[in-house]
């Protein structure tokens, strides 16, 4: 019987620098109360698929939205799951940033352009790929679905690599406290690149009564 792996993808819960749209990378706020709130009422009504594990980027503010929506679960940080390092630009909005050159170089050249004290996106793009050959993929393989829990940028990033519809990083939508689930189902004893099914997580609601 071929195998299946799954591994499903959500963002931390909200916070009070993204509700005030500053940029937060490597900065480690927690959640805000609102945040909390929408957290516990979608672990309320929310199904998850049976996980044996959590991985979390070691930032609070996802550690605290997977303490939260899998209270009886292991958790494992993993700093290689941060958000890009946004440098001198990090608790910044754009109204502060907008008359910065380097700043609008970057905005037209994401890809190209460094945060000035930050992270390029080759170096990010770099450490997501590694986790995932290091840490989630063999966790996932070894369980049958794994868990992680992280930041919009590396859920775009990795729905962008592995996702079987082709569309660009920026294109993918993540709301707080939610995600994706991707599937692979094993052909012929080996992976295919792209998963063969993606669906929203959570995807069942548990029905009152």
């Amino acid at each position: 019987m071929a195998r299946r792996v799954a591994v499903t993808l959500l963002r931390h819960g909200l916070t009070l620098e993204n509700q005030q749209k500053k940029y937060i990378g490597y900065s480690d706020p927690l959640l805000c109360e609102e945040g909390r709130n929408e957290l516990r009422e979608i672990q309320g009504k929310a199904i998850y698929l049976p996980s044996d594990l959590i991985l979390s980027s070691d930032r609070k503010r996802c550690m605290e939205t997977a303490e939260i929506l899998f209270p009886d679960q292991r958790i494992i940080a993993s700093p290689a799951l941060r958000e890009i390092h946004f440098g001198e630009w990090e608790n910044k909005t754009y109204e502060e940033l907008c008359h910065d050159r380097h700043y609008r170089e970057w905005i037209d050249d994401p890809f190209g352009t460094c945060p000035p004290g930050g992270e390029h996106f080759h170096e990010f793009k770099k450490r997501l790929l590694s986790s995932w050959e290091e840490e989630i993929w063999p966790l996932a393989e070894q369980s049958g679905h794994v868990t992680v829990v992280t930041h919009g940028g590396p859920v775009r990033f990795y729905l962008s690599v592995f996702a079987p519809e082709p569309k660009e990083k920026w294109e993918w939508g993540v709301s707080h406290g939610r995600g994706y689930t991707l599937v692979w189902n094993e052909n012929k004893g080996r992976w295919n690149a792209l998963c063969t099914l993606l669906q929203e997580a959570p995807s069942t609601v548990k029905q009152n009564g």
